[in-house]
């Protein structure tokens, strides 16, 4: 017999590439939502990876995200409920405070950000993991919800998204690729819905080990 209490609450970590619709699921599945944007690192950490062959920070890269923090606070809600999480402004490349998550006894969250997926076998280690979704939409319908997104809320500078936009639609499908390798299933809206109210009852999908 296990001598670890049971766990109450389950994750859904949802990924996929930047504007590929996952906060607007999210906010539709009526699922309380963790953003793990909000772990991102500030602009002055030196560790943050460059974009070969350029001066850009790439924010696209996992180097920029703090994944032990954001495994560490989905590790805190799923037994407790509550946990305190930075407040980050993209448009500053800043954390600009801090804001308390409670959601409560529900059995089940989801926690959506592009580099959800770098947390999927660290998050069913820990026992707290109840699927992992990757949304795509295809490279072209993605480039432009994202740079109208960005551009609306002045997140960088338009030559900035521009060339961050350009690059990402031609990586799009090894991004997709990627994060089905760490163990998250690629879907559309429609399937991640469905999924996200089997978890909910109780009928978690199987996620898939990466080799």
């Amino acid at each position: 017999m296990s001598s670890h209490p049971p766990i109450p609450t389950r994750v859904v970590l949802l990924c996929g590439p930047s504007g590929s619709g996952k906060s607007l699921l999210a906010a539709r599945s009526g699922l309380p939502v963790l953003r793990l944007d909000d772990f991102y690192k500030e602009g002055t950490d030196p560790t943050l990876p460059l974009v070969a062959g350029s001066s850009d920070i790439d924010w696209d890269h996992p180097g920029s995200w703090d994944a032990d923090t954001a495994v560490a606070a989905i590790t805190e809600l799923c037994r407790t409920g509550r946990t305190v999480v930075p407040v980050y402004d993209i448009a500053l490349s800043a954390r600009t405070g801090e804001e308390s998550v409670d959601i409560g006894r529900t059995p089940l969250f989801i926690a959506e950000g592009v580099f959800a997926a770098e947390i999927v076998t660290r998050c069913r280690d820990l026992g707290v993991l109840a699927d992992a979704l990757c949304l795509s939409r295809g490279p072209l319908t993605t480039f432009r919800r994202r740079f109208l997104r960005d551009l609306k809320e002045g997140r960088k500078s338009a030559p900035f998204l521009l060339r961050r936009g350009w690059r990402l639609m031609r990586q799009e499908r090894s991004i997709v690729a990627r994060q089905t390798a760490l163990g998250a299933h690629a879907c559309d809206r429609d399937e991640a819905m469905g999924r996200l109210a089997a978890a909910a009852a109780g009928r978690c999908a199987t996620t898939r080990t990466p080799a």
